[in-house]
């Protein structure tokens, strides 16, 4: 057998998979392929580990399965190209190597699926009730002023206005907000719209829809809604909502290619006109809606039995985990356990009550 120190030598590029730095080194072929540097052996591959790896149209890549595995060596020389193609007869069967890594892939990829999962859920959420205390109220009067847009072009525009009802709930939104002790005042409208509704937006604002109005039964019911509107107000849920909404439609727009900021606006909006606060957030809110009923001597049960009435009984189980507010009936319970005898006068007279319902009808 030849002198081994004889052997033809190629020249190439080595990354070692340890370091990010580039070694210009030899390549020989032996009993396996060494890899030398300044003519000492940096490390041997066995031809049967060897296999093409991504390198682009004008390197040849390859890797090995029995090094680290980032390594990888370069290839331009053609003559070396050849000598490889005669070693290593295994260089293109990617199934050996493919079955090997599936585990790995998989792996990886579920890690960095829970891993978003939980900067969605967790992260960002805190770092919106962080945020929301700095923001200061002229900046959320603007950013409410962008979601009342899409509240126009998401609800009707037109404002109900049948004088006697606007009278009579003005009185029942007066006597709330003055028990609710805001430190801001709030704007509130009543529009025309087939959906039973209410929700708050950032700015202090808060937006009744005409069918709520007509599935109430009792100004309690609906007095109980609006406390509870008045509740996310107090908190600056909507703001925070916003942010959190923004702040994951940004992210995952990072990643899959939206950083107009377009997607988060839209989303941060839509999540609002959804009223799709967090299921903590609507529980507080429930809350403060018991404790300005308790405070004007009415009773809390109302507000949820409307809800119930409304959604119907909701099924539990897994799916509920992924729904924004508690179960109509688990709400309802708790309403019942704030509950306190009916001491206070009623909120509103009964002709106050039936020009209330009729509020959204042409005067």
């Amino acid at each position: 057998m030849s002198d081994p120190q004889s052997w033809p030598q190629y020249s190439a590029v080595y990354f070692d998979g340890l370091s990010a730095r580039r070694r210009d080194v030899d390549l020989r072929f032996t009993e396996s392929l060494e890899i030398r540097e300044d003519d000492v052996l940096t490390a041997r591959w066995a031809y049967d580990d060897i296999r093409r790896a991504n390198g682009g149209a004008a390197v040849v890549r390859i890797s090995c399965r029995s090094a680290p595995e980032l390594s990888r060596i370069d290839i331009r020389d053609d003559a070396l190209r050849q000598a490889l193609l005669t070693h290593c007869r295994r260089l293109d069967d990617q199934g050996a190597a493919t079955s090997d890594n599936v585990g790995k892939i998989v792996g990886w990829s579920l890690a960095a699926a829970i891993s978003l999962a939980l900067i969605a859920i967790y992260g960002i959420p805190l770092v919106a009730s962080q945020l929301t205390a700095l923001i200061p109220l002229s900046l959320e009067s603007r950013l409410g002023d962008a979601v009342a847009n899409q509240v126009n072009a998401v609800f009707s525009k037109t404002a109900c206005t049948q004088p006697d009802g606007v009278v009579a709930f003005n009185k029942l939104f007066a006597e709330l907000t003055t028990q609710a002790k805001l430190l801001r005042p709030v704007t509130v409208s009543v529009r025309e719209s087939s959906v039973a509704n209410a929700f708050a937006i950032p700015g202090d604002r808060v937006y009744v829809l005409g069918a709520l109005i007509d599935k109430a039964d009792s100004p309690d019911e609906l007095a109980g809604v609006l406390a509870h509107e008045l509740g996310h107000v107090a908190h600056r849920d909507g703001l925070r909502e916003m942010i959190a909404s923004g702040g994951s439609a940004f992210f995952f727009g990072l990643l899959l290619g939206d950083v107009s900021g377009s997607g988060a606006i839209l989303l941060a909006s839509r999540t609002l006109l959804n009223a799709s606060h967090s299921r903590s957030a609507e529980r507080d809110a429930d809350a403060f809606s018991a404790e300005v009923m308790r405070g004007l001597g009415r009773s809390p049960a109302p507000m949820g039995e409307f809800l119930l009435r409304l959604t119907g009984e909701e099924a539990a189980g897994p799916i509920a985990l992924l729904a924004s507010h508690p179960l109509s009936q688990d709400r309802l319970a708790q309403l019942k356990r704030l509950d306190q005898p009916v001491s206070g006068a009623p909120l509103l007279s009964e002709e106050e009550w039936t020009a209330l319902k009729g509020i959204c009808r042409s005067p």
